[in-house]
């Protein structure tokens, strides 16, 4: 029985470790998808890298391929605005401490709006 030579890119990457280096390739592309899908931004890039390295030796070929992901760095956190108060962190600017402090006293003479 003979077989037919492979003369497709597509073809060749099937048989490649017995059909085991499809399969990874296909896990890095799931996994690219994903990342991609849960970026916070709903946008980004990655690349899929395919290296197939072809050494020729009296007539033997030997194909040893490689698959490599870039993924979009995972983006990290805002920065929270502090103000140190007393040795530790207050997220509450010090003009504005007077605002929670309570009820303020009224002034001496009642103000009313009829009287003018």
């Amino acid at each position: 029985m003979t077989t037919k030579p492979i003369r497709s890119f597509t073809d060749l990457v099937g048989v490649l470790s017995r059909g085991r280096f499809s399969e990874k390739c296909n896990d890095h592309l799931t996994h690219a998808l994903e990342t991609l899908e849960a970026l916070p931004d709903a946008q980004g890039k990655a690349t899929l890298t395919v290296t197939l390295n072809i050494a020729f030796q009296e007539g033997r070929v030997e194909v040893t391929p490689s698959v490599k992901s870039k993924l979009p760095e995972e983006k990290g956190f805002a920065g929270t605005p502090f103000w140190s108060m007393d040795g530790g962190f207050s997220v509450q600017h010090p003009s504005q401490s007077d605002m929670f402090a309570g009820p303020r006293a009224s002034s001496d003479a009642p103000r009313s709006r009829d009287s003018a």
